[in-house]
């Protein structure tokens, strides 16, 4: 293949950064938006030819003896600290690193595309598509590293980018405070995944993806069984750069930034929540899952954090009136079932089928979570809020919005044939053969995400039309809103039908998709159709039945609707304990004791300098006067010592 396809990949985002964030002052929006879009039309090509290279051309390059190997197209050294313990960065092409290259650079094209139109009348439009290319190379940079230092530079990189499209609309203080929200929680989080890389490499030493997971006995060999509070120091290294995984894919108890995320431009939501951003976290430990496989209780530890964060969600996601906040802790669910399905993965338990099965579901939730985000921005731009209050009956007047959103819901509901089916119908049958308890808790989720979803379709398309309508009637959004819509809501309906398993799975074997319809694939259709039914017995048609719910349950309704309080509960902790309780403490202690002290002898200085000065007055008779004084002191104290 050579190596200029994979550099050309790289290097064309980070050149568009600079030539649109240095000279789109001097463009006009639609030479910045052609520019933006030609340029990701190039990379969405060379992507797709560097992957469908990897998957069908058969070279020997990529296939020895039928499995598919790991190959570091370029691997170059930058920083040297020992012989042994270098940092290159490369290239690194394999199963889901290929796929990886088709999901962002897909996404992203759709989003490029989506925002010619509705971002066509925002200030700092050119401002806009270079931060689009900056988080468009960040991500790339991240999936395609070949060492985890690599990854991590640019996994800071994603967050920058994040910072900075979150925050577009500076102006405003809401969209301020969510970039500063969002930057501060990942970068505690990614505080412990650099702790935990720096203990990995300590005992290895490498950062190289291929040296970490071709033998990870090896690894857990190097730490000489080293162990810190009853733990090996591998469980340690790797539940602590989970932890980065934890930020970036918003698990709990991290996850208060993503909600707040929404105030950025919806493309960016749709890039964020879609590509890589949230996702990296899975990616994550699918990139270092032989070494996850070598310490069980970190698994054991992905799996009960996704679980517990999946469902609630779940259940936030019920109360929620913005829809952009229903997608996003949509988001946190669908991306918390992908950790389960990676905690429960074992090679005894049908080859490792919850690996396969993430990574399916990572690539079908990508498709239809970007189609309902671009779908939400084109009901946005229609009737200019984010509320659901402001909507009701636009299946009339927005068919092709209404029918491309009806297939993400589907899909994300996991009903056949949409996509979503197939990859959780996979994740659900391996938490069965892993647990049944795991499999009853995430099918109980996979029953309230179809509720929830169709609770806000049914409310946005079908409860009674807002009276506003009469003032301005809603309308489709224009071709190039519409346009990404039609093709993501396209593959929507048919990924599920693409053989996976045979492209991407942890041992790089191929692996047949079989889809257990008694144990896991009717049930999990029933209660999802139950579950839909119910929406729409509930929110189909105006009725009082919410509101009787609503006042049934009143506390639980507030407390979901309040996220649980979480977002309190970290302003008591921050404000309350640690800056009026032990902030203000310290700040006491230094004040009134440190320098206190400090004052105090600075005072006592000054006051015996002042009694003191007439010694140095400049009078010869004064100097006299005290060098006799000075004389019979010292013989007096040598006579007493003498005696």
């Amino acid at each position: 293949m050579g190596i200029t396809l994979p550099i050309l990949i790289l290097a064309l985002p980070f050149a568009m950064f600079l030539i649109l964030g240095l000279g789109g002052v001097k463009m006009s929006r639609k030479l910045a938006g052609v520019l933006g879009i030609l340029a990701n039309g190039c990379l969405l090509v060379m992507s797709y030819i560097v992957a469908f290279t990897y998957f069908f051309s058969g070279d020997s390059e990529f296939i020895l003896d039928g499995v598919r190997q790991q190959v570091q197209l370029y691997d170059v050294t930058w920083l040297a600290f020992t012989e042994r313990l270098v940092v290159n960065i490369g290239f690194i092409l394999d199963p889901i690193s290929a796929m990886m290259l088709i999901v962002i650079t897909t996404i992203s094209f759709m989003v490029h595309l989506y925002s010619w139109g509705y971002m066509e009348h925002e200030p700092g439009f050119q401002r806009y598509y270079a931060f689009l290319a900056l988080f468009t190379f960040s991500m790339l940079g991240l999936v395609v590293a070949t060492n985890i230092f690599q990854m991590y530079i640019f996994w800071e990189l994603v967050g920058v980018s994040s910072y900075l499209l979150i925050g577009f609309f500076y102006k405003l203080p809401s969209a301020v405070s969510a970039s500063k929200k969002a930057f501060i929680v990942t970068r505690f989080a990614d505080l412990g995944m650099l702790i935990g890389i720096l203990v990995l490499s300590y005992y290895t030493p490498t950062f190289n993806f291929l040296e970490l997971t071709h033998n990870p006995g090896a690894v857990m060999a190097s730490t000489g069984g080293a162990t810190f509070m009853g733990a090996s120091v591998l469980t340690w290294a790797m539940v602590l750069i989970f932890t980065g995984g934890m930020g970036k894919s918003a698990m709990m108890p991290l996850h208060i930034w993503l909600p707040d995320a929404m105030e950025g431009p919806t493309p960016v939501s749709a890039l964020i929540h879609a590509a890589t951003m949230v996702v990296a976290g899975v990616y994550l430990v699918a990139r270092m899952f032989p070494l996850y496989l070598e310490v069980e209780a970190s698994l054991l530890f992905i799996t009960c954090v996704g679980a517990i964060t999946a469902f609630y969600a779940a259940v936030v996601a019920c109360c929620q009136i913005d829809i952009k906040r229903i997608l996003a802790f949509s988001t946190i669910s669908q991306i918390a079932f992908m950790m389960v399905s990676l905690g429960v993965a074992r090679p005894e338990l049908h080859d490792g089928m919850g690996y396969m099965a993430s990574m399916f579901h990572l690539f079908t939730h990508a498709m239809f979570k970007a189609l309902l985000f671009l779908g939400a921005g084109a009901l946005i731009h229609a009737v200019h809020s984010n509320n659901y209050t402001s909507m009701g009956g636009l299946r009339k007047y927005m068919p092709i919005t209404h029918w491309t959103f009806l297939i993400g819901c589907l899909a994300i509901a996991g009903i056949w044939p949409f996509s979503g089916f197939f990859s959780k119908d996979e994740m659900l049958a391996a938490m069965y053969a892993n647990n049944a308890l795991w499999g009853v808790w995430m099918t109980m989720v996979a029953g309230l995400t179809a509720f929830y979803m169709f609770r806000m379709y049914f409310l946005v398309f079908w409860w009674e039309e807002n009276p506003h309508y009469k003032e301005h009637k809603p309308h489709d959004a224009p071709w190039q809103m519409s346009v990404p819509l039609i093709i993501l809501a396209a593959v929507s309906c048919v990924a599920g039908f693409i053989p996976f398993g045979e492209f991407v799975t942890w041992n790089r074997l191929p692996y047949h998709i079989h889809i257990d319809w008694v144990g896991v694939a009717i049930p999990s259709l029933v209660i999802a159709a139950c579950a839909i039914a119910l929406a729409a017995w509930l929110y189909m048609k105006k009725n009082t039945k919410p509101a009787a719910m609503k006042n049934a349950f009143p506390v639980l309704w507030q407390a979901a609707n309040r996220r649980f309080y979480w977002d309190e509960i970290y302003m008591f902790v921050t404000h309350k304990i640690i800056f009026n309780g032990i902030c203000r403490g310290i700040a006491w202690f230094d004040r009134h004791v440190i320098d206190g002290t400090m004052d105090g002898l600075a005072s006592m200085t000054q006051f015996f300098s002042l009694k003191i000065r007439g010694m140095q007055s400049g009078s010869v008779q004064t100097y006299v006067i005290w060098y006799f004084i000075g004389a019979v002191l010292l013989a007096a104290i040598t006579w007493i010592c003498l005696l």
